[in-house]
């Protein structure tokens, strides 16, 4: 079975939710994201989404970008990122799940693409800028190959589309909170249970919430209805500022805030039996 579903199934079990923390690899280097990787998971992390950088990122906001901008700054290139992973995986068991751009992928040839990240221990992918239209091609060389093609739906999403990604979707599936762009927050959506109990009715994947999630208590809220928890931006802040404090090991100070928001994702009141019969 794959990592991400072994994940969740054993959480589903617990009546937890999943903590996900975002990492932009290379930033400040591949050497610190390898060991961020692995202290994340110390943290209490469940699954790993890794940013492939990219000169043009498509739903990121100020925070993600510049770190994208300045891991390219060093040169790295896509297939150092999968070597850093398969350096990671010689201690790292979590899942991890590549956030890359599908003009990346296009470059590889998706075979390629996803014959390279399996062997380097990558278990799936979120693709932002691949239409769900265009994704059930993919979907059959990507399940032979026992990885993850991981669905986006945001509250903008038509009925129509919404039920394309829920009969696709894979390992989870990925709920933009809000419209806009990553970065934190003031508050959560006051419509997100409702729209995660719609998404709930129509699949039984599970439903992990990212965009504008910065402290506990948000942590808190959306475990409390949703099967996963997405930080990004605020972890990669943490990242950079400890970067530039010489006293400061970046991965450590981010392995921190993990532990306080995986505690919280995790440990707030149990959702109980998770999915489409429990929505139902």
């Amino acid at each position: 079975m794959n990592r991400i579903d072994e994940r969740f199934e054993a959480l589903r079990v617990a009546g937890q939710a999943a903590f996900i923390p975002f990492l932009t690899a290379g930033d400040p280097s591949l050497e610190v994201t390898r060991r961020a990787i692995c202290a994340f998971e110390r943290a209490g992390a469940d699954v790993i989404e890794l940013g492939f950088p990219f000169s043009d990122p498509i739903a990121d906001g100020p925070t993600i970008q510049a770190s994208y901008t300045r891991a390219l700054g060093t040169g790295q290139r896509t297939e150092d990122v999968f070597r850093m992973v398969e350096a990671a995986r010689a201690e790292a068991k979590l899942p991890i799940v590549a956030m890359i751009s599908c003009s990346l992928v296009f470059r590889m040839g998706f075979d390629r693409f996803v014959d390279r990240a399996v062997a380097a221990g990558i278990d799936g992918a979120t693709i932002p800028d691949l239409p769900v239209e265009e994704m059930e091609p993919l979907r059959a060389t990507a399940d032979a190959r026992d990885f993850r093609l991981i669905c986006f739906v945001t509250p903008a999403t038509t009925d129509a589309r919404r039920a394309i990604a829920a009969r696709l979707a894979r390992g989870f599936i990925y709920y933009i909170s809000v419209r806009g762009i990553t970065g934190a927050r003031a508050d959560v959506p006051a419509d997100l249970a409702e729209n995660i109990a719609k998404l709930r009715s129509e699949t039984d994947v599970p439903v992990a919430v990212g965009f504008g999630i910065s402290r506990p208590e948000h942590a808190r809220a959306v475990g409390r209805v949703a099967d996963g928890v997405i930080v990004g931006s605020a972890i990669v802040a943490r990242m950079h500022e400890a970067a530039g404090n010489p006293a400061e090991d970046p991965a450590e100070a981010g392995a921190r805030f993990v532990a306080e928001m995986a505690a919280a994702a995790r440990f707030g009141p149990a959702a109980g039996r998770r999915g489409r019969a429990a929505a139902n």
